[in-house]
């Protein structure tokens, strides 16, 4: 006759579990808002709108509609990687971590054209970064199995 044991997760496991998906959920909604947020500055850089500066002599300049074209891009990119992160998948995982750091990249870039907005930019992407890096494999494996 074969005995089961059943054992209870432990108080540091259950809270590693907390964290990695209160890590995830957090990194997917910012994400998500950061995606948003592209997308509308997309279009209203493609529509030439009155908001952005004009600069002059800058070393990274590009035609306004151009960098309206990239922000939509990244920022549909961002809303269906973010979709994959509410799943706790590992290439959203993975893919967060690359489209937000090409964020970093393109909000820096973009600087002398909006400025305030660049900087909160990067700062929610440097987010996402940080907390789809801090969660480990085992934990965020053991969150999508509702362990």
């Amino acid at each position: 006759m074969a005995t089961t044991h059943h054992t209870r997760p432990t108080r540091e496991h259950s809270a590693r579990q907390g964290w990695a998906v209160g890590l995830t959920a957090f990194a997917a909604v910012m994400l998500l808002i950061a995606g948003v947020l592209d997308v509308m500055r997309g279009i209203a850089a493609i529509a030439e709108d009155d908001i952005f500066l004009a600069t002059r002599n800058y070393v990274y300049e590009f035609d306004l509609t151009s960098w309206g074209w990239i922000h939509l891009i990244l920022g549909a990119v961002a809303l269906i990687v973010s979709a994959g992160l509410f799943q706790t998948s590992t290439w959203a995982r993975v893919a967060g971590v690359g489209i937000a750091s090409l964020l970093i990249i393109a909000n820096f870039l973009s600087l002398p054209y909006y400025p305030a907005w660049s900087i909160v930019m990067i700062a929610m992407s440097a987010f996402v970064i940080w907390a789809l890096c801090v969660v480990r494999k085992d934990d965020s494996s053991l969150a999508s199995r509702g362990m």
